[in-house]
């Protein structure tokens, strides 16, 4: 299930926290809760996606993304991911995350999100891909940008990231079916 109660107590302490910028580090932290397990007593590979929310929705609040898309009728949307996991997370494992806008393009935002557990090791490493939508289809960043009166810098799409979204552009889609049996 869904941590929607996690979540929303991450959104509440987002407003306590205040504003930051919106090339800032938002910072948290979460507890590797026995339902976050997997079978081998550790934390779920679809569970740390999940997590990584609770950093990325204080993250746009924090910012004022969340307002800006708000005021201009715009939703967001995950439109991908790619995630690094190295090290191992078990029941009760205190983490800090870190959650950050890396950069965008002419279609999406770049949310880097890592896990770090209290000897400085990395966990694991994400990044989310996020459009706005209006529901009819995907709008430039550029549009929530101008709701925001964002007049900071533009930061360079690393090349590993656009490398990334160049190979997603040559996966076909729809995936071929499998053969009926």
């Amino acid at each position: 299930m869904y941590p929607f109660i996690r979540g929303a107590i991450a959104s509440v302490r987002a407003v306590w926290a205040g504003p930051i910028g919106l090339l800032d580090v938002h910072e948290n932290s979460v507890t590797c809760l026995p339902w976050d397990l997997d079978t081998w007593k550790e934390l779920n590979n679809g569970r740390t996606l999940s997590l990584y929310d609770l950093g990325r929705v204080p993250l746009v609040q924090r910012t004022g993304l969340m307002r800006a898309a708000r005021s201009e009728g715009l939703m967001f949307t995950v439109a991908g991911s790619t995630t690094r996991y190295r090290r191992r997370v078990t029941a009760m494992m205190r983490l800090r995350m870190t959650n950050r806008i890396m950069c965008w393009d002419d279609r999406f935002f770049y949310v880097e999100h890592a896990m770090w557990r209290s000897d400085g090791e990395c966990t694991s490493h994400a990044v989310i891909r996020f459009a706005t939508t209006t529901g009819k289809g995907l709008e430039s960043p550029e549009r929530i940008l101008r709701a925001l009166s964002y007049t900071g810098p533009v930061p360079e799409v690393p090349e590993w990231i656009a490398t990334w979204t160049a190979s997603e552009k040559q996966r076909p889609w729809p995936p071929m079916a499998p053969p009926i049996a």
